[in-house]
């Protein structure tokens, strides 16, 4: 029995792979912001199952279409470090014309703490000064996600 685990768990993960990558396709048709549950049924499939924090960036052009997704900090279960510098510096690379900020909560809470609001409006001010908007910042959790810009956050 102990032989058949290792060729059970390779298809579960080409099982997972590919749902990964329908789901992307999926969310990624068009605009993210204007994609609504493909782009949370994304997210959530990708980082909110993980045991600890992640932060990543969604690099989007004039159309507000996507240019790069990228994981810009794996954390602790409590933080993920995002580094303003690296942020922006990516956005430049890539002439993105705007970003969308997203972290996960191993907890389970989606509800932003005193640093991810800080964060928040730190990386708000700095992109308003180098034109590059943040159109959202979402906090995706296995049990559910919250857009700062829905709660008035942004």
């Amino acid at each position: 029995m102990l032989e058949d685990e290792p060729e059970a768990a390779q298809v579960l993960e080409a099982a997972r792979s590919t749902m990964r990558y329908a789901v992307r396709q999926t969310a990624m048709r068009g605009p993210p912001l204007e994609q609504g549950d493909a782009l949370i049924d994304y997210l959530t499939m990708t980082m909110a199952h993980e045991p600890r924090e992640l932060f990543r960036v969604l690099y989007l052009d004039a159309r507000l279409w996507l240019i790069r997704d990228e994981m810009l900090g794996m954390g602790t279960i409590r933080e993920a470090p995002a580094y303003p510098r690296e942020i922006f510096r990516r956005a430049f690379e890539l002439k993105a014309a705007a970003m969308i900020l997203v972290h996960s909560h191993p907890s389970g809470d989606p509800r932003p703490s005193k640093a991810d609001l800080d964060l928040t409006r730190r990386l708000m001010a700095i992109a308003a000064e180098v034109d590059v908007p943040i159109k959202d910042h979402l906090v995706v959790t296995r049990s559910g996600w919250l857009s700062f810009k829905a709660e008035g956050l942004l």
